[in-house]
């Protein structure tokens, strides 16, 4: 699993507009506040406006807003979305599978596929309101003691 640096700006755009108390934002507001250039921002702002997560407006008193609440937005699928599978390996990955050449054999696959449960329990159990808020997931409710 790689985060693209779209996937990180389109997650910091989400951010700035679920913490914004205005109901449009201008797309400059935005790349300002991500620190992101606005002609790279308004291709992130597209892409998430076509996946669903926002939603845009014309003209002086337009520009961008959340399409649900931050509640509703996972951060699992964000990322899933923009950048792919969530597997560090294709030979685990739920989505996107690929055989490996040591189909049946491999020692490291047990490893891979942790990985790719851990990061996908986490992300898939925060939401953007938790991020504004400040609270992530304990591992514990991801995962409780045995």
């Amino acid at each position: 699993m790689k985060i693209s640096s779209r996937g990180e700006y389109a997650l910091r755009a989400l951010l700035v507009l679920g913490a914004s108390d205005q109901e449009w934002m201008s797309i400059h507001e935005i790349a300002e506040k991500t620190a992101v250039p606005v002609k790279y921002m308004e291709q992130i702002l597209l892409q998430l406006k076509h996946l669903g997560f926002t939603r845009s407006k014309r003209g002086m008193q337009g520009g961008y807003a959340l399409r649900m609440k931050p509640e509703e937005v996972v951060i699992g699928q964000v990322i899933r979305l923009l950048d792919g599978p969530l597997a560090p390996m294709g030979c685990v990955s739920v989505t996107a599978y690929e055989p490996c050449a040591l189909e049946g054999h491999c020692l490291l696959r047990p490893l891979w596929m942790l990985v790719r449960d851990t990061v996908a329990d986490l992300l898939d159990h925060t939401r953007l309101s938790d991020l504004l808020n400040g609270r992530l997931p304990a591992a514990t409710a991801m995962h409780p003691p045995a």
